[in-house]
């Protein structure tokens, strides 16, 4: 059972609807139906949202893959919670700035989550 994966599954699906909420009340409220219309916020809006659903699959992905060959919850729980503080960090950015030191350390703290969790079920798939 892949539960800690569950869990974080939960949480990402659930970060998920804000910023798709975010996008389409933009461009309810300015008439751009397609593309960015040159709208400079809603082009950091959809790459917030963008950047989301680019990183987050493979991350989990990886979480379920460390899970299913036996990682410790803590090894998975440290991958999770770098996720989920990461992808926070990134789309607060992204989407009230478009830069800023904390648009980085989102993309740390994501690509962590993601080769930690890749490695640990390599490591562990491989033995």
């Amino acid at each position: 059972m892949l539960n800690t994966t569950a869990a974080f599954v939960g949480i990402m699906a659930l970060l998920h609807i804000p910023l798709t909420v975010m996008v389409g009340y933009h461009r309810a409220r300015t008439g751009i139906h397609f593309f960015d219309g040159g709208d400079a916020a809603l082009l950091r809006k959809m790459r917030a949202h963008g950047n989301f659903t680019e990183n987050v699959p493979i991350a989990l992905l990886a979480l379920a893959a460390a899970e299913a060959t036996g990682a410790p919850r803590w090894v998975l729980l440290v991958g999770g919670c770098a996720l989920v503080a990461g992808r926070l960090l990134h789309a607060y950015v992204v989407a009230r700035k478009g830069w800023g030191d904390g648009r980085g350390y989102g993309m740390i703290l994501t690509l962590f989550a993601i080769g930690w969790l890749g490695c640990v079920a390599l490591a562990r798939a491989l033995g």
